[in-house]
């Protein structure tokens, strides 16, 4: 059952605070949203009588009696979320709180193009509802990431490097003939950093880095992720300094991802002689000490932090955050702290935290649930 959200306004301001956890009972509601207590009280029965909230038990005091804590009503509903890849797609069912319910992982090769890949997308997200979901739950909005650049105002592909017969494709629009809900298309390293940002509590400005077959960067500022015209924080594309020169695939040479994407190391360790298919497996090479693959992985990184060296000083971030099927090659993040602690103004590295992210396999979904349950609120 497909069913828009029926809130509107304050309700729906309401309904994102207890859904974001920041609210659990009507006190706290009033304080944060700054209506009286008696609208409060009745939005929050309407968003009662309407099956979106539940009321139970008692909540934290904080002083006299303690209050009842509210909550989203298990029949709230469902959003259905993809994080698409070259070469797999990750779907996920998530609670309007953005938690996932069931996730899955399905092949799946991004080269098909746009119409056969989103419909098997469609189609898995239709199975997982009618295996997973009860009856009379409905499904609130749509989302998938991609991994190329979206135009956050039409929800189209624009240029990609690696998505033959994606450019300028109505994703979106492909979506909504089988869904008539909200319908998200986000870059997926900014999706990676709306999930993301869940994990740093009170970091307002945030970059994380996706290092996996490709190269992205998402970036939070704020507080809220910065999508610019639709391709900021894409550092894939930057030029690097180089001896030699190579082609990236966007047509330009010595591209950042030419030399130290996932796809470029699989590319020299295959030359080498040494068999790859998946960014994973250079790093279980770089694990059982292969030296080719901890070179590779080393001048990648090293590659990377001084990319992210002018955009430290730039944007003077709290944290960045390394993600990615790489990022679990510990010399990727060494190198990398190496060359912005070397190049970096102290100042601006005082007080930077350079982490491996903390959101897990199921970031992007996780940031899919956050965005599109605010575009569900406010459709």
């Amino acid at each position: 059952m497909n069913q828009r959200l029926p809130v509107q306004g304050p309700q729906g301001d309401l309904l994102r605070l207890v859904a974001t956890g920041r609210a659990e009972s009507r006190a706290e509601l009033a304080r944060l949203s700054g209506l009286a207590a008696s609208s409060v009280s009745l939005r929050v029965e309407e968003l009662i009588d309407a099956g979106l909230l539940a009321e139970e038990g008692a909540g934290t005091s904080r002083g006299g009696r303690r209050p009842r804590r509210l909550r989203l009503s298990a029949g709230a509903g469902v959003l259905a979320v993809a994080d698409l890849g070259a070469h797999h797609v990750r779907l996920g069912l998530l609670g309007l709180s953005g938690d996932p319910l069931v996730v899955e992982e399905h092949p799946c090769d991004i080269t098909e193009g746009p119409r056969r890949t989103l419909d098997r997308i469609a189609d898995a997200f239709d199975a997982l509802l009618t295996e997973h979901v009860p009856p009379g739950v409905p499904l609130r909005g749509v989302g998938t990431g991609v991994p190329g650049p979206v135009d956050p105002a039409t929800l189209r592909v624009v240029t990609p490097s690696r998505m033959p017969g994606w450019n300028d494709f109505p994703v979106a629009e492909h979506l909504a003939t089988r869904y008539d809900l909200p319908v998200l298309v986000e870059n997926d390293a900014n999706l990676m950093a709306a999930g993301e940002a869940r994990w740093w509590p009170g970091t307002e400005n945030l970059m994380v880095v996706k290092a996996g077959t490709g190269i992205g960067c998402g970036v939070i500022a704020g507080g809220r992720l910065h999508r610019g015209r639709g391709a900021a924080g894409d550092i894939s594309h930057v030029r690097v300094r180089s001896d030699s020169s190579v082609m990236c695939a966007c047509g330009h040479p010595d591209c950042l991802e030419a030399y130290a994407s996932g796809a470029a190391l699989m590319t020299a360790l295959t030359e080498a002689g040494i068999a790859v298919t998946r960014p994973a497996d250079i790093v279980t090479l770089v694990n059982d000490a292969v030296p080719e693959a901890t070179s590779l992985v080393r001048g990648a990184g090293r590659r990377m932090g001084e990319v992210l060296t002018v955009l430290v000083n730039f944007f003077n971030p709290d944290v960045v955050a390394v993600g990615g099927s790489l990022s679990a090659a510990e010399p990727l993040l060494t190198s990398i702290r190496a060359a912005v602690w070397e190049r970096c103004l102290p100042l601006a590295t005082r007080d930077l935290e350079i982490a491996p992210a903390r959101a897990g396999r199921d970031a992007a979904l996780q940031g899919a649930g956050a965005l599109l349950l605010e575009a569900a609120l406010t459709m």
